[in-house]
């Protein structure tokens, strides 16, 4: 069965993502994606490995290892009551950690992830599942993510290219969206939803999307959530 999924994001009024960007300067998200990531209340959070970089503590693992390890789930910690979910798909991300913010790392690998990768995770205390053999298997992992740690409610949180390959896969069921009182104006920044050029002319199957909630918010963010049909 396959969890829940709620693209949950903050952007300016243009659709971008990287706040640093945003003018008036003043005008920023502070702790508003925080906030309201606590109220939606996934079992969850999943981001792609460009985001997921960003928390690592490690260059690199140790480039040999003992093996070799099979090909098949291995949970460090059960029982968490939320989980950090992030992709990699090659083995790129060397934690030195074993989660984020008191929520366990789940790491989502292929097949072809050397053995020695898979023994600086285990080093690290860090969970992983193997979704497909040469490319993650988007909907495969969510599968497994929902039998193996019973997770029914996933917050999907960028960058805007994990984002946008759930959503070309058919896989988002909500949008929760903040909208601040900024723009960025011009090329180069991430967007909520973006592709790489070989998917750049892939439309998304989307058949309707309603609207389930608009919320005016202090300093004029605007809080948008849709219920999502996909064909």
């Amino acid at each position: 069965m396959k969890p829940h999924v709620i693209c949950h994001m903050v952007s300016s009024v243009d659709g971008r993502i990287l706040n640093s960007r945003w003018r008036p300067k003043g005008a920023n998200a502070g702790n508003l994606f925080e906030r309201l990531h606590d109220q939606l209340e996934g079992d969850a959070w999943l981001v792609g490995r460009m985001t997921g970089r960003e928390f690592a503590r490690k260059e690199a693992y140790p480039a040999q290892a003992a093996g070799p390890f099979p090909r098949k789930p291995w949970i460090a910690r059960r029982g968490a009551d939320a989980w950090g979910i992030v992709l990699d798909a090659h083995g790129k991300i060397a934690w030195g950690r074993a989660d984020i913010g008191g929520d366990p790392i789940v790491v989502v690998l292929t097949e072809q992830v050397p053995d020695a990768h898979l023994a600086g995770l285990h080093g690290d205390g860090v969970s992983y599942i193997f979704a497909g053999r040469q490319e993650v298997d988007l909907a495969l992992a969510l599968e497994i993510l929902n039998s193996e740690l019973g997770i029914e409610r996933l917050l999907l949180e960028g960058g805007g290219s994990a984002n946008g390959a759930f959503l070309r896969a058919g896989l988002v069921d909500e949008i929760s969206l903040a909208i601040v009182p900024a723009v960025d104006g011009a090329r180069g920044a991430p967007s909520v939803f973006d592709s790489g050029d070989a998917e750049a002319g892939v439309p998304a199957p989307l058949a309707a999307m309603t609207l389930q909630s608009c919320e005016v918010l202090e300093g004029g963010a605007v809080w948008l959530r849709y219920e999502l049909a996909n064909e």
